[in-house]
Parts: C-alpha cells; structure tokens; sequence
C-alpha cells in the first residue's frame, strides 16, 4: 500500500485510447467523478494520447453528455478541465512518445512524481503500446502503473504470450488488469457475506449446498456492433473472466489476512481445483429474431451486417463447473450468461438443499441466498415461512436488504471509480494477478478449441426469451430447482 503522504506528490494519469469509445463514455466521467469528490491527489494532471488530432476542447464536447455534473459544481467541472491535456502521436513510433513524456515532464515539480498509463487501446497495437512506454515514458522518480483491459488474450497460448511480454517490460506489481466486475459493490461484499457472518460460514460446503449459480443477463444484441463480439463470443467475452472471477471468490477457503496478495492466493487455489469443462458440461446458443418484437428484436444475431453469415459464435452459453476439493466436491457450479435476453441482471444464487425428512407434505421449497450484483444491488434470502391468519399453510418469503431500502442517502460508486482509486493508492486487491489469468484459460481453452474446430452449432432461442428452451434442463440436471412459484418484488419507495 502505499501511504498518503504519496497523495502530495504530482500524479499524471496518462489515457491512451482517449478519442475511443471507451475513453469518452467511462474512462473520461470516471476521473471527473474521482476528481469532484477530491479522491485524488491534489496535484494531479490528466493526459489524452490518441492517433486523432484534437483539442481538449474538443475531449470535453464528445464526453460531456456521459458527464454528470450537478448544480453548483460548475467551477470545479472547469478546473478539472483544465487539469487536461492531449497529445495527437502514433501508437508506434517512439518520437511520438518522447513528445508525450516531454508533456508528462513539465507537469512534475519537486522530488517525486508518479505516472499512471491506462491502455484503452485495441489489442492490436498492445505490444506496440507497452514496448514505447517502457522506452519513452516510465517516471524516473516515482512509481508507472499500467492499467490494461481485456481481452487478455482469447486462449491460453495468446494470452500466455502476452503475459510474457508485459513482464519483460512491467514488474507484476506495476500491472493492473482491470475486471471492472471486480469493481461492483456486491461482488467487493461477497467477502464480508461470507467470512463476516457466521450464520453463511459452517454451511458454506457440500453438506448443504446444491447447486450454485452465477448469471449475466443482458436485454439487447450486438446490434451493428458485432465484429467484435464475433471473434470472441460470450464465453471469452463474459464467462471466461468475469463469471469465473465471481466463482473464485463464492468458492475459495479464508485467506489468511485482507491482504491483497493474500486474497488472490486463494483464489488462485481454487481455480486449480477445476479441472478443464468437458463438452458435455457446455450448453451454447444463439439468438434469433422475434417476429412479433420491437424495432432490433425481429433481428436474429447473423442479420447483424457485422456478423459473417455462417457464424456459429454462441450469443449464450451455460457451463458447469466442478470443484475438486473437500468443500465443494460434487456441488455443480453453473455460469449462465447471454444476450437478447429477457431482462438485465447479474446475479450468483446461492441454492440449498431440500429439507431432510420434510414434515410438511413436500410444500418446502429451498432456500436461496440471492446476492444481486445488478440492476439495484441487494441480498436477500429466501426462506419458507408460515402464511398469516389461521391457515397453516406455507409460503415463500425472503429477508431483504436491498441498497436503494436500507441506504437511501447512500451513493454507490461506480465500478471503474473504485479500480482506478484503487490503482492511485497502490491496492491491487480488485485487479488480476497473472496466475489466475493462466488458471482461467486452462480451464477454458479446450472446449472453446473444440467448438471452433468442430464448428459446432449453437441451439437457437428467440429475442427477448428466457434462453433456449434446453437450458431449463441442463440447469435441473445440475440440481439447481427454477420453481418458477416466488417473484421477489423490487420493493417501491413511499
């Protein structure tokens, strides 16, 4: 960690990529929204690099409507401005970065200075990218971060190579590869459910537990924007890092301290408990269009005129994952992510066993712990209950905390405020470490070789359902019970 008398020192946080789409809608409102709420240091300057040749005035006009600034907040909203400054320069020719690093210099007086790089960049003028920063730009009296994106490679051979190439320029404690999933709220709460509560602890094994389930649910397609998703597909796209990181932290043992790398430890342990997912434990689909739908829903994915009309891409996987150890031996944990679908939700449902020598007629239903990651943060769990009045009957209730409830006032940052915060002050806790990257795609690549190699068709399902229809049953085989019986209701504000 670093201490906060660092925060007194010049910090210039570098963004390439900053003409992109990424820069301009989160990275750009992101460092406004830390800047405002004074969780930087004082001293700190803002830099754009990108090919295209622009002013900050013209940075500011494309980012501002994704920019909130409330009223009375105007003045400051100036001032970060002109803590910014843009370098037009190519992504490949170290003169160009020698103008950045002159730029970057003049900003930092006094006996420290620290630089951050944060790589918006696209994955082909990666290597490119780092090679001149490291040669150029590295600050030679303070600390360079680099914070990168995904994808981080699309198998274990790719990504191999490019962890091989940044640790021949970075230290593995300069790198900070950012699961902005990492970043949400319930996913940093998982910890605190689970080993702050000992009402989870002693039940959190396969004595009790059936099945869990992590879900990323989205409500539209690719819409246009499909030539990306193609080359990678919802697995590597979605399941492969984000899910998988959900799962690590469901599933690893207690770390020994709150310690970052202690945390990770853990998590990489658990990772190398799961052996790689066989076909049979994979279930992909692809959208079609809805006849009866609005506007995008009548398109199927392969009318996307980005998308090769022969594609066999899965817009929706379901994968099974088994953990070899004494805690969860034998407890199917299933990701389930995909587009076009009914509603947006993230979500991992934690789902017990049924009730040994049930007294009530089989009218138990099982218990659930919910833990909402998104829209509307919440936990609740889910627990049989006698109905009110003379009737003994059952019903399903739940015990509800849900954010926008119990913490009214409160303002939950977004995911990206809180990583990038985090890269300031040297906490590489939501970040991940190079291990578990090798771990995740040994887990993955093999099937995903096979569905490429064999060309293997994806099972069809209508815009705006539920998944295809075959899903219901690979989640039954997996012992996970949809009874379909309770809908919890988004509680309203009176």
């Amino acid at each position: 960690m670093e201490n906060k008398g660092d925060f007194q020192y010049p910090h210039t946080f570098v963004l390439l990529g900053a003409s992109g789409d990424l820069a301009k809608k989160k990275i750009y409102p992101t460092i406004w929204y830390l800047y405002r709420d004074n969780l930087l240091p004082k001293n700190t300057k803002f830099v754009g690099y990108a090919r295209t040749k622009q002013t900050v005035a013209e940075v500011r006009e494309k980012s501002k409507k994704y920019m909130k600034v409330r009223p009375g907040e105007e003045d400051k909203f100036e001032s970060f401005w002109e803590a910014n400054d843009y370098v037009a320069g190519s992504y490949d020719k170290r003169i160009d970065y020698e103008k950045l690093n002159q730029v970057i210099f003049k900003y930092e007086k006094g006996p420290v200075a620290n630089r951050i790089f944060y790589l918006a960049v696209p994955p082909t003028v990666f290597e490119d990218v780092t090679v001149n920063i490291r040669n150029a730009c590295v600050s030679i009296k303070g600390f360079t971060r680099v914070i990168i994106e995904k994808p981080f490679g699309r198998d274990d051979e790719s990504s191999e190579k490019l962890s091989n190439h940044l640790a021949s320029l970075f230290k593995e404690e300069q790198i900070y590869r950012i699961d902005h999933y990492l970043g949400k709220e319930m996913v940093q709460n998982l910890m605190t459910i689970r080993f702050a509560n000992q009402i989870f602890s002693p039940s959190w094994n396969r004595e009790n537990i059936a099945s869990v389930l992590i879900s990323f649910k989205e409500p539209f397609g690719t819409e246009g924007r499909g030539g990306y998703f193609d080359s990678f597909g919802i697995v590597r796209d979605v399941m492969q890092n984000h899910l998988l990181q959900i799962l690590s932290l469901v599933a690893m043992e207690k770390p020994v301290s709150l310690h970052p790398n202690d945390i990770r430890d853990e998590k990489v342990k658990v990772l190398r408990h799961i052996k790689p997912i066989e076909r049979k434990d994979l279930l992909i689909g692809q959208y079609v269009g809805n006849p009866d739908g609005q506007g995008d829903e009548k398109l199927g994915y392969l009318e996307d005129p980005t998308v090769p009309k022969d594609s066999v891409t899965p817009t929706y996987a379901i994968a099974v994952i088994w953990i070899n150890n004494s805690r969860w031996q034998g407890v199917p944990f299933i990701l389930r992510c995909g587009k076009a679908l009914n509603e947006r939700k993230a979500e991992v449902r934690v789902q017990y066993k049924d009730v040994p020598g049930d007294i009530f007629n089989g009218h138990t239903k099982r218990n659930e712990l919910v833990i909402r990651v998104q829209p509307g943060e919440a936990l609740y769990l889910k627990m049989m209950s006698k109905s009110p009045g003379m009737k003994f009957d059952l019903m399903e209730t739940e015990l509800d905390l849900t954010y926008s409830m119990r913490y009214r006032e409160a303002d939950v940052p977004d995911a990206y405020e809180r990583l990038i915060s985090d890269v300031f002050t040297g906490t590489q806790m939501h970040f991940v470490r190079n291990d578990e990257l090798k771990e995740a795609w040994r887990i993955f690549t093999p099937v995903l070789k096979e569905l490429e190699e064999q060309h293997v068709k994806p099972l069809p399902y209508v815009y705006g359902s539920r998944g295809p229809p075959e899903a219901d049953a690979k989640l039954a085989e997996c012992d996970f019970k949809y009874s379909g019986s309770y809908k919890w209701q988004k509680p309203t504000l009176s």
